[in-house]
């Protein structure tokens, strides 16, 4: 490992492994890299939230990328097939790391979003008293809708789940039964 400083900001140098989890509940077939505590703490000292970083992951460059707190030591940075594709890299390669805390990172409330939510009472509020990353995957999810049908869809999904008091992950499963 190689700690930088770039304008007072640590850039960590660090090599890892592609893993997969085989079977880990809502992980299950996830593509990722381990990042030691250690390592973490070079990041952002003594957190064990969620951490957004931006970089490089080999040649690519990354950014509001989440690193992820798990259970006993360290965090995951999952890797989107996407990202896997453009690296020409899958479970058991290693890849090159060049990250540092993404302080920038901001995902904006889409108009639409915020004004069905504020329709009805309460419901923005709840929203917003979502943790941010929480907000951050009804909005991704919202935004990744690729017609306008399935964006009426989602926001109609996301306001009934506001209304009864659902997180992202409970919103899915709910759907998921009907």
């Amino acid at each position: 490992m190689l700690i930088l400083s770039l304008k007072n900001s640590p850039m960590i140098i660090y090599q890892a492994e592609i893993e997969r989890f085989e079977t880990n509940g809502e992980k299950t077939g996830w593509s990722y890299v381990f990042i030691p505590q250690e390592i973490a703490d070079k990041v952002k000292p003594n957190n064990r939230r969620e951490i957004r970083v931006k970089g490089l992951i080999d040649q690519i460059v990354v950014n509001g990328m989440c690193m992820m707190p798990v259970k006993g030591d360290g965090f995951i940075l999952p890797l989107k097939k996407s990202l896997r594709k453009a690296l020409r890299k899958e479970a058991g390669t290693l890849v090159n790391l060049s990250i540092e805390f993404d302080a920038d990172f901001k995902i904006e409330m889409p108009d639409d979003l915020e004004v069905c939510l504020a329709e009805e009472d309460d419901l923005l509020e709840r929203f917003l008293t979502l943790p941010k990353s929480h907000q951050n995957y009804f909005i991704n999810w919202l935004n990744t809708a690729k017609t306008e049908p399935t964006r009426t869809k989602r926001l109609v999904m996301i306001v009934n789940a506001m209304f009864n008091q659902l997180d992202f992950g409970a919103m899915i499963r709910e759907q998921r039964t009907k």
